[in-house]
């Protein structure tokens, strides 16, 4: 903490209080005074309190957004603790003075005493999450009539950590006692402070009670979009449009039009501050794209374009051009003879260049200078030939809401960012733009503000707020997410100019500013803010968002009372129908009855329940819960209904939830009036599959009591019956005991409980025909189940296609590459040998190395690279020759370009891998299209950066080419005329470049140049070549450039060509880059901004 010992120094130097455990004292002051003691003394009378309106309530007071207090310390001379002022209120929030005796050291370690004086807010609340940004004046009164108090100035965000602020050394002790400025009478000093606040934040702020109005809540980097959002609000002729859409068959989730009636309805009727989640939800962003800061202008466009289309065919069609389109008229004037080409165009906004000038009006003077076409830049006037003239723009007519960006945001070369003008610019609450029109229109283009988007920060994002003037009648207030708190006109518009104040008037921050301003004609003033009421609400709309709001209510309920409630999840025996797996039922696919319950429902009340939904008399129905067994297996278990009835569900679950149940009920067809009874210690419960070896299917046969001392000979004609067979049918039973563990059941003549293994409610016996002498491919169901635990669902997803879903196959594990292969051709309808496939990255869904047609491992040794509890994925592509001709081939990548150079292509190629670049070339030839007559002979080049050179030679090895970094090759066809070269002639690398021999653009190329020839005769092929009109090759520069240094040929009708100018130098390091001809002259081509390049255009996509 730096001490302020220095006089000099005392008006500008702020510090923060040492926050530290400090014993703080009340006090009273009713020590003294002759103006009558206590309290209301120091705080509340007339004299202290200023800037407080009288006829205001006493509520409404301690909101107000600044006041002057005062604090009396008695017996000066003995303060030894600090002491702490009554509160007085601001902004809802206790302020109050601390005043404490400060001691340090000076430069020559003198011991020196001074007065601490610091300003706390909100001192005594536990709240971590409250801030409030407020600036203050901190002064010491002196008691001589005529005399300046001593002050100094703070500004400040006041939060829990930071809640207080100001001068460990306001001012020296022997300074206060100094007699002439009398700042000590009676051994008492008078300290006061000026604060004027913001709205604070994370506190209980009523905006709606103190403005009329509520804030929007700030989803991430979006505060810009809920400016815009208050500002379209109070465009009350487009908020009464909005109303008017036709939303009622949108898709709630989907439709901007409707998310944004939502918004506006809640910020019409709402007390608390508004979410934005389900608009920008309904612009179809992800998270990511919600915090990241789009550019205004943009997001403004896009989203009135959307509600421009919404109201296509309504009857509030046109509104949006209605209110925001203008005309400005673009011109040419040709100087010397009678020519001017104009054109209309529309605009929503205009944008304003604010550098370098001091005002709204010298903007727009700028907008409208012309700019002179003459010299090298005439104006080509069609007939009339090249022509000097005139360009610029002039206003046809202005809207009735005009919104102007002041572009404070901008891309700078050097740093080759952008960044963001602070610069002072000042507008006005009036102006007439009368002077920028071309004709007068039928009212005075006079108009009034109406908003004002602020930003605090730099170009790496910052804070955003809007001042909004709601009525037009000069009363401000401002929106600061969810906070919104009335404020003065100097706040709202002065404030916002930017740039620094000489003054060090701390109540402006140099970084804020205005960035974009909405003005209102005045002739349409009336119309625009027109009142909105609830009879301007289509009433199916209201009542739409009121049951959005009912169902809500009731999901937020749902949510808060979730810990009270669990699911029963009920399946009836038709759910194990067609099951061909373990156990009875796959818990991953079975379509439950869910059933949502208390907790401490009882067990009584859940099958009354039960019975009731389902239909059937209590008696009809018995519950057996599954429950999964040390085997892994999960079963059906009896539930002792007699001693369980009156516990609670979640006990008898045992802490299950969901819990599923079987839920037993009598067979329609039966006509049992009641299940028969079930003797839990001398029954089992059991179930059957029937297992068909000829179609390898599994049929389930139902479930039955069997008394566990019954013999299994006795199950034999139950069986039967239930299978549809003979009753003497001869059958196989074996018990189903866990996945790939079924064991055959060999004596029929002994009990269950003896010849099933730990005789359990629940177990299964898989039974089938005794055909031993017929051949199956899975003959027994112990054979079916043990194929069964080796199968495996597989996605093949093809690579070339970006997140495809792919297709789904039941394999086994076992299986070899040849098999998978023949089951994925036969999917896709092709041979096995066109396609090639990829093992899944280590944990990740994309596609790793390709596997080897020969790979000799089963399927399982494929899949263990796959994400654990994720369905198992193999890529795949179809190739256009056989996998085993392509692994002895290898990919190369390279570009084609035709004889007129327009465009380049990429080629990928599978020359064989001990092969040569002819093997190469002869390769690009079964891909390409060649001219009708051209030579049919092929060459390769290297390209880099935009620069050819001669590429390897047609005997070179494929694998000492290769393409690191920016190096590609490309392959072309040779022109005729260069096929072969006289002695004399040459092929010289020729590139674009634009200003810097480095910025090297387009594509490059070799042009054959002769020993002596004139350079003209050489820009006539080149022109030829590259195909542009003569006008555009005027423009054209050329030079030679040799290491790295670009030689211009300035003389170019003495010019001729030597080609020892292009054979490298043979002193050069061989390294060097050959000399090649450079064609300077901008790029044309379409080339995307770099300004802020890493953000994504803005789209809202529904």
């Amino acid at each position: 903490m730096n001490h302020v010992n220095d006089k000099e120094n005392q008006n500008n130097e702020v510090e923060e209080m040492d926050t530290q455990e400090v014993e703080t004292v009340e006090t009273p002051n009713d020590a003294g005074g002759g103006d009558g003691g206590g309290e209301n003394r120091q705080i509340n009378g007339e004299a202290q309190e200023q800037n407080i309106s009288q006829d205001a309530e006493m509520e409404e007071d301690e909101a107000r957004s600044e006041a002057t207090f005062k604090y009396t310390v008695q017996n000066f001379s003995k303060l030894k603790e600090s002491q702490l002022s009554p509160s007085c209120y601001v902004r809802n929030l206790p302020w109050k003075i601390m005043v404490m005796p400060r001691t340090s050291q000076t430069a020559d370690r003198q011991t020196q005493r001074s007065l601490g004086f610091f300003l706390q807010c909100n001192g005594e609340s536990e709240s971590s999450s409250w801030s409030c940004y407020a600036t203050a004046e901190l002064r010491l009164l002196s008691s001589k009539e005529d005399t300046e108090p001593f002050s100094r100035k703070i500004q400040h965000l006041f939060y829990s950590k930071e809640n207080d602020w100001g001068f460990s050394h306001f001012m020296s002790w022997q300074d206060v006692l100094e007699s002439d400025k009398q700042y000590v009478k009676d051994d008492s000093i008078t300290l006061e402070v000026h604060v004027v606040a913001d709205a604070p934040h994370g506190v209980s702020w009523d905006s709606k009670k103190h403005t009329g109005y509520v804030g929007l809540k700030n989803q991430g980097a979006t505060c810009y979009m809920n400016s815009l959002l208050q500002t379209l609000y109070f465009t009350n002729q487009l908020r009464k449009a909005v109303y008017k859409m036709p939303t009622e068959s949108d898709d709630s989730s989907k439709s901007v039009a409707l998310a944004l009636q939502r918004v506006f309805h809640e910020l019409q009727f709402s007390d608390k501050p508004v979410g934005t989640k389900k608009l920008t939800k309904s612009f179809g962003w992800e998270t990511l794209d919600s915090f990241m800061q789009h550019d205004v202008q943009e997001f403004l466009r896009v989203l009135l374009d959307k509600l421009e289309s919404k109201m296509k065919g309504t009857c509030v069609e046109g509104t949006v051009p209605k209110l925001f389109e203008g005309k400005m008229v673009s011109f040419i004037k040709c100087k010397n003879i009678d020519y001017t080409s104009t054109r209309v165009e529309t605009f929503y906004d205009i944008q304003l260049n604010i550098k370098g000038k001091k005002n709204i009006d010298e903007s727009f003077h700028d907008y409208i200078t012309t700019e002179m076409l003459d010299g090298d830049n005439k104006y080509d006037a069609g007939e009339h030939g090249l022509q000097d003239a005139e360009k610029g723009v002039i206003f046809a007519s202005f809207p009735p809401v005009l919104h102007l960006h002041l572009m404070r945001f901008q891309y700078d070369p050097i740093t080759d960012c952008s960044v963001k003008f602070n610069d002072r610019f000042e507008f006005y609450e009036k102006i007439s733009l009368e002077t920028y029109l071309q004709n007068p229109e039928p009212t005075r283009a006079d108009y009034t503000l109406h908003a004002v988007l602020v930003h605090s920060g730099d170009n790496h994002g910052g804070h955003y707020v809007v001042f909004i003037n709601p009525k037009g009648d000069g009363k401000w207030c401002k929106f600061d997410d969810d906070v919104v708190s009335r404020c003065t006109k100097q706040e709202a518009i002065d404030h916002n100019y930017g740039g620094h104040d000489d003054d060090m008037n701390m109540t402006v921050k140099h970084c804020t500013n205005a960035y974009m301003l909405v003005y209102i004609r005045d002739s349409e003033i009336k119309n625009v803010l027109q009142e909105v009421t609830e009879e301007d609400i289509p009433q199916e709309l209201v009542e739409r968002l009121q049951e959005e709001k009912r169902m809500e209510q009731i999901r937020r309920k749902e949510r808060n009372e979730a810990h009270l409630y669990m699911s029963v999840q009920v399946l009836l025996e038709d759910s194990f129908d067609g099951h061909q797996g373990n156990d009875l039922y796959d818990p991953d696919r079975a379509l439950y009855r869910i059933f949502r319950v208390r907790k401490q429902t009882t067990l009584q009340e859940l099958l009354e329940m039960l019975a009731d939904s389902l239909k059937y008399p209590i008696e009809q129905i018995r519950p057996w819960p599954f429950s999964y067994r040390s085997n892994q297996t999960c079963r059906p278990t009896l539930i002792d209904i007699e001693a369980d009835l009156h516990k609670t569900v979640i006990d008898v679950a045992e802490n299950q939830n969901p819990w599923n149940v079987f839920v037993e009920v009598v067979p329609p067809d039966s006509g049992l009036q009641a299940l028969p009874s079930f003797d839990k210690d001398s029954d089992v419960l059991l179930f059957f599959k029937l297992y068909d070896p000829k179609t390898k299917r599994i049929h389930y046969c139902g479930h039955h009591y069997m008394p566990v001392a019954a013999k299994v000979q006795e199950l034999i004609p139950l069986l039967n019956e239930r299978a549809g067979f003979p009753p003497d049918t001869e059958l196989v039973l074996y018990e189903e005991i866990k996945p790939n563990m079924v064991e055959r059941i060999e004596n029929y003549n002994e009990p269950l409980e003896k010849v099933l293994e730990e005789l359990m409610d629940g177990d299964i016996i898989v039974f089938q025909k005794d055909e031993r002498d017929v051949m199956y491919d899975l003959p027994t169901c112990r054979d079916y189940f043990k194929d069964l635990f080796h199968h495996v669902e597989v996605t093949f997803c093809d690579k070339m296609i970006p997140n495809d879903p792919g297709f789904t196959i039941d394999l086994s594990q076992r299986m070899t590459y040849d098999q998978m292969a023949r089951a994925v051709a036969q999917r896709v309808g092709t041979d096995p040998y066109l396609l090639q496939f990829f093992k899944c990255q280590n944990y990740k869904d994309s596609p790793g190395h390709p596997l080897r047609c020969t790979f000799e491992g089963t399927l399982k040794e494929l899949l263990v690279y796959c994400k654990p509890k994720t369905p198992k994925k193999i890529f795949y592509q179809q190739l256009n020759i056989r996998i085993n001709e392509l692994e002895n081939k290898k990919q190369f990548k390279c570009l084609w370009v035709g004889p007129k150079l327009k465009e380049e292509k990429e080629l990928i190629l599978y020359p064989n891998k001990n092969g040569t670049v002819a093997d190469l070339l002869e390769e690009a030839r079964k891909q390409v299209e060649l001219s009708e007559n051209g030579s049919g002979k092929l060459r390769i080049f290297e390209v880099n950066c935009n620069k050819i050179i001669c590429g390897p030679k047609e005997d070179a090895l494929l694998e000492t080419l290769n393409s690191t970094g920016t190096k590609v090759y490309r392959i072309e066809e040779i022109p005729r005329d260069e096929l072969n070269l006289a002695e004399d002639e040459m092929l010289v690398p020729v590139a674009h470049f634009y200003k810097d021999i480095f910025s090297t653009f387009g594509i490059p190329f070799v042009l054959k140049v002769k020993s002596g020839e004139p350079f003209s005769k050489v820009k006539e092929r080149l022109m030829k070549k590259l195909g542009i009109q003569e006008k555009e090759f005027e423009k054209f520069k050329f030079a030679l450039v040799v290491m790295g240094r670009a030689q211009f040929i300035t003389d170019e009708s003495d010019y001729h060509i030597n080609l020892m100018d292009f054979r490298c130098n043979p002193n050069q390091v061989s390294a060097s880059p050959k000399p090649w001809l450079g064609l300077e002259h901008i790029n044309k081509a379409p080339k995307r901004s770099r300004f802020n390049y890493l953000e994504k255009a803005i789209k809202i996509y529904n």
